[in-house]
This record gives C-alpha cells, sequence and structure tokens, in this order.
C-alpha cells in the first residue's frame, strides 16, 4: 500500500528536518506518495498569507499531513499557522508523549507521561479585542451591564469559551487513546476552584465521561498543584487531559522532565484528519547549517506510522531511535554532555544513524 501524506516542510530549520524525516521514514519499507505543500513564511512573501487554502485542501483530501516547525511571530504579524491548521481541519486533539530514552540528560529517568490538550476552545480560540476598539468599547459594556463588574478602558480583551461538546470529545478521546495503549490512569487537569463557569464545566463534564469508562482510574488536579506535583512525583501520572492553554504549558514542562524538545512528538487528531509535527520551534538562527537535532521530528513520523496502523515499522524506528540516542555517538550537540562536544553530528547524521540501527 502507498500512503498519500500532505509534507509540510516549515520554516527556518524546518525543510532540513522534514527532509531527513522523510529519508527515515521510507527507510522503514513503508511506501509513501509526499504532497508538498509550503506554508508559514516562504508562503507569506509568495501568496500574502502564511496558510493558503491550498495547504488545507491537501490535508483534507489526503486526511494525513506531517509538519515541519513554522515559525509564528511574537506580538505582532500573522497569528500562528499552527493553531489555524488545528481550527481549520478542527484537529480538536493534541497528543504529546513525553518518555525519557536512556542517554537523555534529564533530572528523571523513566517518565512515560501523555499529554491530551484540547486543540480548539479556550484562550486560543483567537477571540480578541484589541486595547481602545469598538469592540472591547461593546464588550466592557456588555460585562458592566450584566455583571456589574467594570474592565479598565485601556484593557485588551480575550475571550475563554470551553463547552460541553468540546470537553466531552476530548475527554473521551483521552479514555480511548489511554485503552488503546493500555494505560491505567486519566488526570483531568484544570483551575475550577477560581473559573467556575469554564474549568468548572470541563471538571464536571470530565467526571461525566469517566463514567463511561469503569475499568480506567481517574483524577483530577487544580493546574498549579499540577505543576507542582510533575516535578516532584512525575511518576505518579500516566495521561494528562487539559484545555488548549493549560495542555501547551504543561506538555512543554513534561518534555522538560524528559530531557526536552528535542524528544517532543506531537500528533493533532481530528474526525476526518491528522498531522503530526515536532513541539518545538524553527530556529531559524540554525536555518541551513544542518546542526538542530531531528529527533522529535522523526518521532513524530513515528507517531503516523502508529496512526497508518504501520504498528511493526513504527516500533522497529522507535527501537532505533532509543538505540542511537542511549549509544550517543551519532547524535546532535544538545544531546550531547556538552553542548560543545566536537563529536556531535548534524542532522543528516543523526538521520543516517537511525536508519542504519534499524538496519
Amino acid at each position: 500500500m502507498v500512503y498519500r501524506v500532505t509534507l509540510i516542510p516549515g520554516d527556518g530549520t524546518g525543510p532540513e528536518l522534514a527532509a531527513a524525516t522523510r529519508r527515515v521514514l521510507e527507510a522503514t519499507g513503508v511506501r509513501f506518495d509526499w504532497d508538498i505543500q509550503e506554508a508559514g513564511m516562504v508562503a507569506h512573501e509568495r501568496e500574502g498569507t502564511p496558510l493558503p487554502e491550498r495547504v488545507l485542501e491537501s490535508v483534507r483530501r489526503n486526511q494525513v499531513g506531517l509538519k515541519g516547525p513554522i515559525t509564528t511571530p511574537v506580538g505582532s504579524g500573522f497569528r500562528s499557522v499552527n493553531v489555524a491548521l488545528r481550527k481549520e481541519l478542527d484537529l480538536y486533539a493534541c497528543e504529546r508523549p513525553c518518555k525519557w530514552y536512556p542517554g537523555v540528560r534529564s533530572r528523571f529517568e523513566n517518565i512515560d507521561l501523555v499529554i491530551v490538550r484540547e486543540n480548539t476552545e479556550d484562550l486560543y480560540a483567537g477571540i480578541e479585542f484589541h486595547v481602545g476598539s469598538a469592540g472591547a468599547a461593546h464588550l466592557r459594556e456588555l460585562v458592566l451591564r450584566e455583571t456589574s463588574r467594570e474592565i479598565k478602558e485601556d484593557s485588551g480583551i480575550s475571550i475563554k469559551p470551553i463547552s460541553v461538546s468540546g470537553t466531552e470529545r476530548i475527554v473521551r478521546h483521552a479514555f480511548r487513546y489511554a485503552r488503546t495503549h493500555q494505560r491505567k490512569k486519566i488526570t483531568a487537569v484544570h483551575k475550577a476552584n477560581i473559573m467556575k463557569d469554564t474549568d468548572g464545566l470541563f471538571l464536571e463534564f470530565a467526571r461525566r465521561v469517566a463514567g463511561e469508562f469503569p475499568e480506567l482510574a481517574f483524577n483530577d488536579r487544580i493546574v498549579d498543584n499540577m505543576c507542582m506535583q510533575l516535578v516532584q512525583t512525575p511518576e505518579d501520572y500516566d495521561v494528562l487531559v487539559l484545555p488548549n492553554l493549560y495542555g501547551d504549558i504543561l506538555s512543554d514542562l513534561a518534555a522538560g522532565l524528559v530531557g526536552g524538545l528535542g524528544v517532543a512528538p506531537g500528533a493533532n487528531i481530528g474526525a476526518s484528519a491528522a498531522l503530526f509535527e515536532p513541539t518545538h520551534g524553527s530556529a531559524p538562527k540554525y536555518a541551513g547549517k544542518d546542526r538542530v537535532n531531528p529527533f522529535a521530528m522523526i518521532l513524530s513520523g513515528m507517531l503516523m506510522l502508529r496512526y497508518l496502523g504501520e504498528n511493526e515499522a513504527a516500533e522497529r524506528l522507535e527501537a532505533a531511535i532509543a538505540k542511537v540516542i542511549r549509544e550517543g555517538k551519532h547524535v546532535t550537540y544538545d544531546m550531547k554532555p556538552r553542548r560543545d562536544d566536537p563529536t556531535a553530528v548534524g542532522t543528516e547524521a543523526a538521520a543516517s544513524a537511525v536508519i542504519e540501527a534499524m538496519g
């Protein structure tokens, strides 16, 4: 079988990471027909938009995609292409496995957590009103009228929608993931003690969905306490399910527990499409230097293989990555005990080592 897959190289170091990952995936023996689609800074310069409609149409048509990192301007410029892709394609579930591999420098060992993050709601829905805008003024008036509480006139305002339907489907996704992958426990993370009408709703309906899966343990944690728990006793946790913003923050925290974003893959799953990507940024200062760590994107490709049902190839690939990391000879500078280690290899050499380890 040949899989038609949308490949979005990204920008910054994205194209070289995508090329290395493509080479590794093809070496598994699984056959791909790559539909290459540019998005991000390059597309913005050429077409006036960082996310042309053709990219969305490609993923909808192929139903699976692999994406390199894309630069998101901070504070100004276009909004995140990553967020837009998830929203436009309704990729409502973000799965971020955070697993420690022997050989990775970390303060912790034997951690195997999965963050399941809601992808379409919460503050990341992008419903915002600029300071001084007419919309902000109307909203301030509405809030004053309905709650007798005044928002300062010089405020920018973001809206935080959390729905029953959105909560039910992300929590159900987390429980189904746990059941499929032989996990034992789900923890819902929230701030329901303060935000009772949004996070309170999330917690209430998470508890209701949990009742559909009596064979799996369920508990909940307030998000600030959860952060402390993760750095004190991460071994007590298994699968975490969270609203969008907390999921974004805690997925980086959990990645830090297992050695950093260089070994942190990601999957964005919807009802009719899935997109796989590393969780790190595009590191434009290293673009074209054959220096950056490809393991997070290769691991994202491994998650894609599992999604496609190519489990044997996925297992071989993960074992090969683990072997390369454990041996520590053919890894990039960030995986060495010292970042100035002269034996560090580049992106292509690290990918080649994984291919060789697969045999």
